[in-house]
């Protein structure tokens, strides 16, 4: 996304309002009432920096509501004759110029708006701001301000405010860079402003008015004004900055840490769109780095010196800390603290913003880095409260090995202790990659943490095999239980990066060398054994050895909780009624025990079950708790995976739009994960008939068979099944999903067993139906009904549609074409169809036109029209007369756009329509 668009959505809401040119320090193509534009000044308008950028603000501005309440006031004073002067104060970046640049949206019909800019020159222009005004005012202004005599400016200001046929608000940006002369003109309207129709707004950055500064007389003069009202807009709240960041992300196709761009911009307007136009919250962008710069070059060297000292230091410096930096000359700070760089307070100082920190940072040589952050290594060691993450983070900056290796193991187990699991594996990192020279255990030690942390924040499978394997081949030799330890976990992770050969050796090796040494590390390494039978469809393999593990385990939650996990999956594909209560079981002992990762498995487990037995409504639940679980604990592969089994609930429920962001994560992941991601996503897209479904279900089951697990390739051979059915070339042979079906029918689950059966009968080949009351066994029996009324209560639209199309009742089956056409089910839609057409039907409903498949709501062209003219606020009278069309045409549209939203009233279907971004109202005047 452009720079530009991105800018407009930080007021305009989640998606991004329809943009018009931008213009900075000009006033030209202003927005006004009506939709018009006025081009008051005669130069050629040119772009600069994006936090500036003029846009059209539909209804509301993002946060900002009360101060735009304000300015409206304030312009309807003036319509009543009554002036008032606004005062928008505020750092830079803050938004002052964007409250200005929606003061159209909010003015009264016969209100006018005028602009005007100072600018940061070297020398201010005279009267700049009143300047940009020519042509716009009436002649008499327009020839003084010409001229530039200040006695005539006046007179001619006071006759066209004095003799104005409209109210007025006049606003001056950044008038902290004003000349005297403006500053004049100015307290002469400030001294009449009561008894002239116009609202006087001026915007200032507070952050750069010292003591003398020529602004000082305006304002004193201002606040003995009965007519005044003071704006300080805030920063963007967490909740805005991650709402801007889906809607960048969404725009770029690309994911952003919305936290970690709120933590970097501290919410302020401008830098939040910097980073998110640049993409990366991790670097800084140019155009910040060059504001920031120009303040660095403000100060002399003594405190740019001082001030590069405390920059190291990334977060507030406590007063000892600066007192300990800069022992000599503390006053040097006042400088930075006067440009708006830094804000001193008893406690200590900080930087206004992050990304002005680290433009001063990069700002320094690596070996002026280096010293500064050894001379805050040194002050922070000599404290007895030593924090030793910020130890480990200058003595890295400061390249003091010595440091590193003595607290980088202990920062990471506090960070482990914590659930930063994030922080732990760079704590780790940062030690292993000095290639420290230390015993076999102890180095072990580091390489297993770190695979084993890599694990939990999903990192990249190779990175976290390597780690493990290194930990492993450290341990031979040593102590077997450690050893043992070692490979068991090597069996998990080879498991996650896709070697089930590996996964296998390892376990049994693992079992063999703890089988006399602890019955508690045995019963873990048992347990992982029979997570490996379960998932394979050894289901009397692994309930006997998961019982035993349970018997050895039992006294040990997390080995309990993973046990029972694997025991209710064996069960479960058994239809063994304790199935679910066992899986219950397994979670409950892991939340308990505070077991994330545990306590996630088993929710993995509970919602694809529930999923499978079509109680969607528990598994929703289940799928909100968990995620956010799995969040908090910074459970990142879970939170991953998890996000998978919320792909599959709204796979269930033909909410379509939901799969692939819900999957896309997991695309990234580990062969497991992205093997399901694919089969999810890939299925959604064959209902759409969308390009690219048949490639991503091929190279799912080219993930599935090397897996070697029953429950993913009978995915993966259902859903291709289902290609092949809805009449796609799928490259995998017959054959190959009979034997498929073959296995499931044996010995699969029940939802296997039926879906993969009745999509290859449907495709034409023969099966035998399974013995199940599953939906989809039903209907491959020829019980449609009942299998349509089973997915009807559950929630499961396009399956019921697949049910009812089955009946032999003419009217049934165009029942079920309707439902497939608002589902927007082109393929199976197209089978009905001939099916209709073939039994002699001559009135066959032709469906949906391209336009309207397009449209996530199914809405038609004017449909949408219609709901973009809603959100304006119109009523069906004025929604005629812009579309040209009669008022009972519009209230049919209105009805028809209310049903296909599932909204009651038009407020809920504007809402749901900004959900599936259907903004942005056309101009058609």
């Amino acid at each position: 996304m452009p720079p530009s668009e991105l800018f407009l959505t930080l007021y305009g809401g989640c998606r991004p309002p329809s943009i018009r040119t931008g213009y900075r320090n000009r006033a030209a193509a202003l927005p006004m009432p009506g939709g018009r534009r006025r081009t008051p000044g005669r130069r050629t308008p040119h772009v600069t920096r994006s936090s500036a950028r003029i846009q059209e603000v539909d209804r509301v501005i993002l946060e900002r509501e009360d101060e735009l309440a304000t300015l409206a006031d304030a312009a309807r004073d003036a319509a009543h004759g009554t002036g008032t002067v606004v005062l928008i104060s505020g750092e830079a970046g803050i938004g002052k110029s964007s409250l200005v640049e929606a003061i159209g949206g909010v003015l009264p019909p016969q209100a006018r708006l005028l602009v005007g800019y100072c600018d940061d020159l070297a020398t201010p222009r005279v009267l700049g701001p009143l300047r940009d005004l020519i042509g716009s005012v009436g002649p008499q202004l327009s020839q003084a301000l010409e001229q530039g005599d200040r006695g005539e400016v006046l007179e001619a200001l006071r006759t066209e405010c004095e003799q104005a046929e409209r109210p007025m608000v006049l606003v001056v940006e950044d008038v902290h860079w004003a000349d005297e002369a403006t500053l004049d003109v100015l307290r002469y309207l400030v001294r009449r402003i009561a008894r002239w129709p116009l609202a006087l707004v001026l915007t200032y950055r507070d952050d750069e008015l010292g003591s003398g500064h020529r602004l000082r007389p305006l304002l004193g003069l201002i606040a003995g004004v009965d007519r005044v009202r003071r704006l300080c807009p805030a920063r963007l709240t967490l909740p805005a900055v991650r709402c801007l960041t889906a809607a960048a992300a969404a725009g770029r196709g690309t994911r952003l840490d919305a936290d970690g761009v709120y933590t970097v911009t501290c919410g302020n307007p401008y830098f939040v769109a910097e980073v998110l136009a640049a993409g990366d919250a991790a670097g800084v962008p140019l155009t910040i780095a060059d504001a920031v710069q120009a303040r660095l070059a403000r100060l002399d060297p003594v405190a740019l010196e001082v001030l590069q000292r405390l920059a190291v230091v990334p977060s507030a410096v406590p007063r000892w800390l600066v007192k300990a930096l800069i022992p000599d000359n503390p006053t040097a700070l006042a400088a930075a603290e006067q440009r708006g760089l830094i804000t001193v307070t008893l406690s200590g100082v900080s930087f206004r913003h992050e990304l002005a920190r680290r433009v001063v940072v990069e700002s320094m040589s690596t070996m002026h880095r280096m010293a500064a952050n050894h001379a805050v290594l040194a002050a922070i060691l000599t404290r007895p409260d030593i924090e030793v993450a910020r130890v480990v983070h200058h003595a890295a900056q400061a390249g003091d090995t010595d440091a590193l290796l003595r607290y980088g193991p202990i920062a990471a187990r506090e960070a482990i202790a914590a659930g930063a699991h994030r922080a732990a594996a760079v704590h780790l990192l940062q030690v292993l990659d000095l290639h420290p020279v230390l015993d076999p255990p102890d180095e072990a030690d580091l390489w297993q943490a770190l695979a084993i942390e890599n694990h939990t924040i999903d990192a990249p499978p190779g990175d976290t095999l390597a780690a493990q394997q290194r930990a492993v081949g450290l341990r031979r030799g040593g102590d077997p239980r450690a050893l043992g330890t070692s490979l068991r976990w090597l069996s998990r992770i080879c498991w996650w990066a896709g070697d089930p050969d590996g996964a296998a050796a390892a376990a049994a090796e693992a079992i063999t060398v703890l089988e006399h040494c602890d019955d508690g590390l045995l019963a873990m390494a048992l347990s992982n054994q029979a997570q490996l039978y379960a998932l394979a469809g050894r289901d009397t393999e692994a309930i006997v050895v998961a019982r035993r593990a349970i018997a050895l385990g039992r006294n040990t939650p997390a080995t309990l909780s993973h046990a029972l996990n694997n025991l209710a999956l064996a069960l479960y594909r058994r239809d063994d009624p304790s199935a679910t209560a066992t899986m219950q079981e397994s979670l409950r002992v892991a939340l308990t025990a505070g077991e994330p990762e545990h306590a996630c498995r088993a929710y993995v487990n509970l919602i694809g079950c529930e999923v499978e037995r079509l109680r969607l409504d528990i598994a929703g639940r289940f799928a909100a708790e968990a995620i956010e679980f799995a969040e908090r604990a910074e459970f990142m592969m879970f939170a991953s995976y998890l996000q998978c089994a919320v792909g599959q609930l709204r796979l269930v429920t033909a909410d379509w739009d939901d799969v692939l962001p819900a999957v896309r994560n997991a695309l990234d992941g580990a062969p497991p994960a992205r093997c399901a991601a694919l089969i999810l996503a890939g299925r959604a897209r064959l209902r759409r008939g969308e390009a690219g479904a048949v490639e991503m279900l091929r190279e799912a089951w080219q993930l599935a068979l090397p897996l070697r697990e029953r429950q993913r390739i009978a995915a993966a051979a259902a859903a291709l099944a289902e290609a092949a059915a809805l009449g796609h070339d799928t490259g995998v042979g017959a054959n190959e999903l009979l034997e498929v079906y073959e296995l499931a029918r044996d010995s699969g689950k029940p939802l296997e067993r039926a879906d993969l059966g009745y999509w290859l009968s449907r495709a034409g080949h023969k099966t035998d139906p399974a013995k199940a009351d599953h939906p989809y066994a039903l209907l491959a029996a020829g019980r449609w009904r009942k299998a349509a009324e089973i997915w009807h209560a559950a929630g499961c639209r396009y399956e019921h549609a697949l049910a009812q199309a089955d009946s032999p009742q003419i009217g049934d089956q165009l029942a079920a074409l309707a439902k497939l056409d608002a589902l927007g089910a082109q393929p199976l839609a197209r089978l009905v169809r001939a099916g209709l057409k073939r039994s002699g039907v001559t009135r066959i409903p032709r469906g949906p036109v391209p336009a309207t498949r397009a449209n996530p709501a199914g809405l038609t062209e004017r449909q949408t029209q219609v709901v973009q003219l809603l959100a304006q606020g119109l009523t069906n009278a004025q929604i005629a007369g812009r579309l040209v069309l009669s008022v009972r045409t519009v209230e049919s549209h209105v009805a028809a756009v209310l049903e296909k939203l599932g909204s009651r009233t038009r407020e809920q279907a504007v809402a749901r329509a900004a959900e599936l971004g259907l903004g942005a109202a056309p101009e058609m005047m």
